[in-house]
């Protein structure tokens, strides 16, 4: 089987083209089955494996099948976000067995994120694998490479001091906002969204105590939800536009595909505020804000990726847990490689196992031929028996007697030594225990 991925995330590719590949968990299944649909009919394989991993910071598709299709997961990604191949390309990277294997170990282990050593993208991976689980779409050799991942995850953040000092996206916001606001106790908070970061960066900010917090979801029930562990308010999400102007930051993560808080309403809302300023996060991929808001003179947004610098303070001082990481992912990569090559009729130990398999089936065949011809001419039965175990060995015992006694002396000390580990092993260690 062969295994390619093929990704873009916060380093190769800017904001808006992220948020073009951008899948809801919910978009995941029928995603994947036209995916399968259109590789199946590139590679002719029935079977071909496929996850598909997106994140406010990634979207990766894993892939295995009988021959790579890189081109075709190209284009077939390309389409989807409706951009030429060649600009997705040049944005994104194609990776092959080993380095599909190293990409998705470096991944869960939170080197390749934003925040590095972060835990949040670990169950992330979880959740798509889960999600190819239950589209059918997952086979032995990606659930084999994604159970390897989270195996190496596990001994990274147990073995090295990876995830010492990160800086959540919560605790980054938190940290901004309490640049602008002297006294968080002062503020109100507008929480638009109710997912899982949501949760988290209300969380961070409810450790501050601030004067008020709302959460605006457009399904009333787990914003309600959500709003009774931090004794916040809800509000509808139809009405936030006429409410904006009554809160001092405003922190959005939405599955939207269109923004939700456009220019417009936050014009309105400054005007309404005398111009008082507006912290506002947009941790959404697409955008939940209209990137305009941002030219504002009393508006400050950030987006995902203008939090990267806050994020990334005290990435020195975790160097040599880095180092360290490295090196476990380096041994997990071999061992998924090794199994691969193992499961592999084209290459590793297989095909030498077959022909070995072959051979002795031939001779097995050969020597109770000749005993049933013994015996139909009623050949006594242990004699026959005799010789059919004598024919047996004599046949398997052919080409290693050969190798002791042809060939130079270097040649024949080395036939010595494949004997004598091959079928000696246990007389050598019986004789020593005499």
């Amino acid at each position: 089987m062969a295994v390619w991925a093929l990704g873009i995330n916060h380093n190769t590719a800017p904001l808006d083209l992220r948020g073009r590949f951008a899948f809801a968990l919910d978009q995941i299944a029928p995603t994947l089955q036209g995916l399968r649909s259109a590789l199946t009919s590139a590679t002719h394989h029935p079977q071909v494996e496929t996850a598909i991993l997106s994140t406010c910071n990634r979207t990766e598709i894993y892939c295995a099948a009988n021959a790579p299709a890189l081109d075709h997961t190209l284009g077939w990604l390309a389409q989807s976000g409706g951009v030429s191949p060649e600009v997705l390309r040049s944005h994104s990277y194609l990776l092959e067995d080993g380095g599909v294997a190293r990409h998705a170990f470096r991944v869960a282990s939170g080197l390749d994120s934003m925040v590095l050593g972060e835990a949040q993208i670990l169950g992330q991976l979880k959740n798509a694998v889960r999600a190819a689980e239950d589209a059918g779409a997952l086979g032995s050799t990606l659930h084999q490479l994604f159970q390897r991942s989270f195996a190496v995850a596990k001994e990274v953040r147990s073995s090295t001091e990876i995830g010492a000092h990160s800086i959540s996206m919560a605790a980054a916001a938190v940290r901004l906002a309490s640049q602008l606001f002297e006294d968080l106790t002062q503020i109100r908070i507008l929480f638009v969204g109710a997912g899982e970061m949501i949760e988290l960066v209300s969380t961070h900010f409810a450790a501050r105590h601030p004067k008020q917090m709302t959460i605006a979801n457009r399904t009333a029930e787990r914003g309600e939800k959500l709003a009774s562990q931090f004794g916040a308010s809800t509000m509808p999400l139809g009405e936030l536009p006429e409410h904006l102007h009554e809160y001092d930051a405003v922190i959005s993560c939405t599955a939207s595909t269109l923004p939700i808080i456009g220019l417009g309403a936050v014009e309105r809302a400054l005007k309404k505020r005398k111009h008082r300023p507006i912290f506002m996060v947009d941790l959404a991929v697409p955008r939940d804000i209209e990137s305009e808001v941002k030219d504002l003179r009393d508006v400050y947004l950030y987006t995902v990726d203008d939090l990267a610098s806050v994020v990334r303070t005290g990435q020195a001082q975790r160097q040599a847990a880095v180092e360290q990481a490295e090196v476990i992912i380096d041994h997990g990569v071999q061992s998924f490689l090794h199994w691969l090559e193992q499961r592999n009729p084209q290459g590793g130990a297989v095909p030498l196992i077959q022909q070995l398999n072959q051979q002795t089936d031939a001779w097995r065949a050969q020597e109770i031929a000749r005993a049933k011809k013994l015996l139909a001419k009623g050949e006594d039965v242990d004699a026959v028996l005799e010789a059919l175990s004598r024919g047996l060995t004599q046949k398997m015992l052919h080409g290693s007697m050969t190798a002791l006694r042809q060939g130079s002396d270097a040649e024949r000390a080395q036939a010595a030594a494949t004997v004598q580990r091959l079928f000696l092993r246990g007389h050598t260690a019986q004789g020593s225990q005499r």
